[in-house]
């Protein structure tokens, strides 16, 4: 009789029980940079409530540290840095370690993390009412606080990073591009604009002059809208969209095409916001022509993220998480469409230095952060705090709200900015202008200023329904959320299984 053959390595491998890795999400810090989100962005929206009430009523302006000039610079960066930047730190912090299948390569670093950015939002909270501050849009913030936040970014930089470096899955999804395009852009940027001399604690003088400081300022400008307000929302967009759908992404392929056409093409479009002024002619043509490019690739990744629910639209019914993100990816596509439209000469000769720049800016930024923002929050809420939203009603309020909210906003801009536009153009025969009087401009618009506070308000008070939601669910939370458990099975060589050799394990 022959004798069996000896089992080769691999069928012995095969059959041996396979070797876990067992390590665990670091999911506290997703959750304190949401509730740092909603918190930051109470506090933004209602100061941006209070200055769209002083441009009719000047009453308003409350003494000499609450008047629009020194409120606004305040709304921005609480927008901007503390609503949108602590969503795009919960976002980051929560699929990076899911895509890379590994907690963050340091806890302590994701805390000095957390507790820095909020610190810096404090600093900014209070010097800009005093009146402490640069003047340069979205850069306002002093040499002091600008060291700050070079430090806070890069420890969050190097614990992104080096989560990357130990990763367990080889494959880097598109999501990731997004962040890394996003850190190591919004670094270069913020260090090659805050270049400053200190003549005191707080007061110092840009490295540049003139012209030269104008560009560097609209590089780095149009270039945070791009690396902070877009890239990073991207990245979401393509995590937790398909994961809210629960379908796969409608191209991939798509996806790697827009991300790097996207930032190559971005950064070069920020002399755009300087038409007529002293930058020389060939540098503002150079920035309309690349701003124009945008719309390829833009449109793009807008057409991947609602094509991703070809097949499922009847989810809508039942989601306010999906509907948020199609209303915040609808509005994408529609800034990103108008942005390259007010680039070109000849449109901007008409919209340079109106509200139409507000309308613009407001419809990206309620519509495409504000809404792709808690979409992602209210998917992450059960998730987190493992239990069920509080409300569906009254999240279902809120997206009500929200959306007729922006309507509400930008319409009436839209009709200021035109009406500003073609009076101060406005000619007589002989060749003088028909509105010599700046007022009569103002006045002609006040009733529209009206309307921009009603939308205001009731954006506003969907993010108040929000924050209750939010509260409450935690509140019916379990008292202990230890952090999520995962296994990943190990070959005989110590190497991990390919991609979805994962499991949560229950806690």
């Amino acid at each position: 009789m022959e004798t069996p053959a000896s089992p080769t390595p691999a069928q012995t491998a095969r059959r041996a029980p396979a070797q876990l890795d067992v390590f665990r999400y670091d999911d506290g810090i997703v959750r304190m940079f949401v509730i740092a989100t909603v918190t930051w962005g109470i506090v933004g929206m209602l100061v941006g409530l209070l200055i769209a009430v002083q441009m009719p009523f000047w009453k308003a302006n409350l003494g000499p540290y609450l008047t629009f000039g020194r409120l606004r610079p305040l709304h921005t960066n609480a927008v901007i840095f503390a609503f949108a930047g602590n969503a795009i730190f919960a976002a980051i912090y929560y699929s990076t370690q899911r895509l890379c299948k590994a907690r963050m390569f340091s806890d302590v670093m994701s805390r000095v993390h957390f507790w820095g950015w909020q610190a810096i939002i404090v600093a900014a909270a209070i010097t800009l009412p005093l009146g402490l501050t640069t003047s340069k849009e979205y850069a306002e913030l002093e040499w002091p606080i600008d060291l700050a936040i070079t430090v806070v970014w890069v420890v969050f930089a190097v614990n992104f990073f080096w989560t990357l470096y130990k990763r367990r899955e080889p494959h880097m999804y598109v999501a990731l591009w997004f962040y890394i395009a996003t850190i190591i852009t919004v670094a270069v940027l913020h260090v090659g604009n805050s270049l400053a001399i200190p003549a005191s604690l707080f007061k110092s003088y840009p490295v540049y002059a003139g012209v030269q400081d104008a560009l560097v300022q609209w590089w780095y400008g149009h270039n945070a809208v791009a690396f902070f307000l877009t890239t990073p929302f991207l990245g979401l967009m393509y995590y937790f969209l398909p994961k809210a759908a629960e379908r796969p992404v409608f191209s991939y392929r798509l996806s790697i095409i827009h991300f790097w056409s996207l930032v190559f093409i971005y950064i070069w479009a920020g002399p755009h916001h300087l038409n007529y002024t002293a930058l020389p002619e060939w540098a503002a043509t150079l920035g309309m022509v690349f701003s124009v490019m945008l719309w390829m690739p833009s449109w793009g990744g807008m057409i991947n993220g609602l094509f991703t629910l070809r097949g499922a639209w009847y989810k809508l019914r039942d989601s306010v998480v999906l509907r948020m993100f199609v209303i915040g990816i609808t509005f994408y596509g529609m800034a990103t469409f108008e942005g390259p439209l007010l680039s070109v000469k000849s449109v901007n000769a008409l919209s340079h230095y109106t509200d139409w720049t507000v309308a613009h800016v407001h419809a990206g930024a309620l519509g495409w952060n504000g809404f792709i923002i808690f979409g992602m929050i209210y998917w992450l809420v059960p998730r987190l705090w493992r239990t069920e939203l509080w409300s569906p009603r009254l999240a279902n309020w809120h997206f009500w709200l929200g959306t007729l909210g922006i309507l509400v906003y930008i319409i009436p801009m839209y009709v200021a900015g035109v009406t500003q536009g073609l009076m101060w153009r406005a000619f007589d025969d002989a060749g003088r202008l028909v509105y010599p009087d700046f007022m009569e401009t103002v006045t002609q618009i006040v009733p529209l200023y009206w309307v921009r506070v009603v939308g205001g308000s009731m954006y506003f008070t969907g993010v108040l329904l929000a924050a209750v939601n939010l509260t409450m669910s935690i509140r019916n939370a379990p008292k202990l959320l230890p952090d999520p458990a995962v296994a990943m099975p190990l070959s005989p060589a110590g190497r991990h299984g390919g991609d979805g050799g994962h499991a949560a394990l229950a806690d």
